[in-house]
């Protein structure tokens, strides 16, 4: 059975458009191409490496009495010595646009570097107390470091880990109790402070790009700002009742609509779906929840059964023309 782009091909030569000679050689390139294996194997690394530092973990918790914390401790400061170290090896000279890539095992030892380090220091603040109540320290203290060394070795994925610790550390530093007593994000002692996270985050990632530093930076800064950010407000919409309801409302569309501009600026997939997931779950709930508080007739359940299937169809269709939305075609 010949392949689609041998049909294709063949079509465009009985039109005349393409000669057969320049056919030929198409389909011969085509059937002889290496196929890339990069990202899956980049995926598999990061896998790996974490699987890795997992499996550290478990070993560690399982036979912690017969090994000894000594012996522990020292073995995974050994490691994570010896991961920073080839690492450094191979740092790349510092530039504040993408610097090239020096060595691939270098990153991923970076990566677990990073890893053995909490692992390090989470074993350390358990079983010695290092940190004491001051639990805030534990967690910016990775940040920072993490922060220097993404810049330092230009490296992405190191800067989400950043991200990640000082989100963290806003949630330790904020209310500590609290995250215990009522649940992590869902409350407004938390939320706000993450709201806050959420635009430093965008606004760090916009002046990346706009002051030309380290602007490939700028899409983890505004995937993970903007996901914080949302959730965030997303968390007060789904927490606040009646007219109060509309400012958060009005929040959540006024981001997504900022999201929808860098979309087309950046010409990115990801920054439309989180754009349109989002305003979609917050108009839903607001006129679902308007709908059920009207309990004076029977056509509340038909319109919510009518509403969802016609805009599920209308986001469909969007996401068919999101070409046009993003200016590709």
């Amino acid at each position: 059975m010949a392949s689609p782009t041998s049909r294709l091909l063949a079509d465009l030569e009985a039109q005349g458009l393409v000669p057969p000679d320049q056919a030929t050689a198409i389909e011969a390139d085509e059937r002889t191409r290496p196929f890339s294996l990069n990202y899956e194997l980049r995926t598999l690394l990061y896998l790996g490496i974490t699987l890795l530092a997992g499996g550290v973990g478990v070993l560690v918790y399982q036979h912690i009495d017969s090994i000894g914390h000594g012996v522990i401790i020292a073995a995974i400061t050994l490691a994570m010595s010896a991961s920073f170290a080839y690492a450094m090896r191979h740092l790349p000279a510092f530039t504040w646009r993408e610097a090239p890539r020096t060595s691939i095992a270098a990153d991923y030892l970076l990566v677990l570097g990073c890893l053995l380090f909490l692992v390090l220091e989470g074993y350390l603040q358990v079983q010695y107390e290092l940190f004491g109540t001051r639990y805030g320290l534990a967690t910016v203290l990775p940040a920072g470091l993490f922060f220097a060394l993404a810049y330092r070795f230009d490296h992405r994925g190191v800067l989400a880990m950043a991200i990640t610790a000082l989100a963290a550390w806003v949630g330790v530093s904020v209310a500590p109790l609290d995250v215990f007593r009522h649940g992590l994000i869902w409350q407004g002692v938390i939320s706000l402070p993450a709201l806050l996270l959420g635009f430093v985050l965008v606004a760090a990632g916009l002046l990346s790009e706009f002051f030309d530093r380290k602007r490939h930076f700028a899409f983890t800064y505004l995937s993970l700002g903007g996901n914080v950010a949302l959730l965030a407000t997303m968390s007060m919409l789904f927490h606040t009742e009646g007219r109060y309801t509309l400012p958060w409302l009005v929040l959540v569309l006024g981001l997504s609509a900022g999201l929808v501009w860098y979309a087309r600026r950046a010409q990115s997939y990801l920054f439309l779906l989180m754009s349109v997931a989002y305003s979609y779950v917050a108009v839903t709930y607001v006129i679902i929840s308007a709908l059920s508080s009207d309990h004076s007739g029977n056509w509340v359940v038909p319109m919510i059964v009518l509403y969802l299937p016609l805009t599920l169809v209308g986001i469909v269709l969007l996401f068919l023309n999101s070409k046009k939305i993003l200016r590709l075609a």
